[in-house]
């Protein structure tokens, strides 16, 4: 991990207001938690709607996009990373700070503010909270992976995003089962299956099947956009 890279990828990702717009969702999260703890519904099965769907569900994938494809692809667009690919660093070490950067930033906007939510509406009832913010962290990890890919490899990488996580996520894998095992948001929520009790969390995906491929695509994405930013120094050199 190179620090500069670090900093100024930072700075670039949360400076010009972009920090105050990545607070909406967070705090819309947080405003519905209170609500739903003043109601009369059954807060448990209450909280497991929020947090499955609105967090894990929708927050995750959005915030994981926006911050995954604002590291590297605005720099790409402009033209400005031939500065940063002309310093002697290692193509690996620009993707791996990048990817560092990506997944904090999408845990302090999404993990915190699920574990506040869950707390608020159930407090340890369950693990609920803790549950669903283990799931967070690792669906928010391997989002932040695909779409930093996305955004080295394609300049409609919102665009693809979008159409992953809204349509094939939350559409086709609504529908289809056999959708939901190429689901980062299922697999995610297969590991707080396992950490909630009393099946408080269903998960249509097996923990066997989750963890290897969450494993597996972080690390191919990873992989892939190394060499995609390598070939992309070849073709600015010529």
């Amino acid at each position: 991990m190179n620090l500069t890279v670090a900093r100024l990828t930072v700075r670039g990702l949360l400076g010009r207001r972009r920090g105050i717009l990545l607070l909406v969702a967070p705090v819309l999260l947080l405003v519905v938690s209170l609500i739903a703890k003043n109601s009369d519904a059954d807060q448990q099965a209450l909280a497991t709607d929020i947090l499955g769907r609105l967090s894990l569900g929708t927050l995750v994938p959005l915030l994981g996009l926006v911050i995954g494809t604002g590291v590297i692809a605005t720099e790409i667009d402009d033209g400005s990373i031939v500065y940063l690919l002309a310093k002697p660093l290692p193509r690996w070490k620009i993707i791996t700070t990048k990817l560092a950067v990506a997944i904090g930033v999408t845990w302090l906007f999404a993990a915190v503010p699920s574990l506040l939510a869950g707390q608020i509406m159930v407090g340890t009832q369950d693990n609920l909270a803790l549950a669903f913010t283990v799931g967070t962290l690792v669906a928010g990890a391997v989002y932040s992976a695909v779409f930093l890919l996305l955004g080295v490899v394609s300049r409609n990488a919102v665009v693809i995003g979008l159409a992953y996580a809204l349509v094939w996520e939350s559409l086709v894998g609504n529908f289809v089962d056999g959708a939901r095992t190429l689901s980062i948001q299922q697999w995610g929520r297969s590991v707080a299956h396992t950490i909630a009790t009393d099946g408080a969390i269903t998960a249509p995906v097996a923990l066997g099947v989750a963890v290897p491929l969450l494993i597996v695509v972080s690390l191919a994405a990873t992989a892939l956009a190394t060499v995609k930013l390598a070939g992309l120094t070849l073709s600015y050199d010529e």
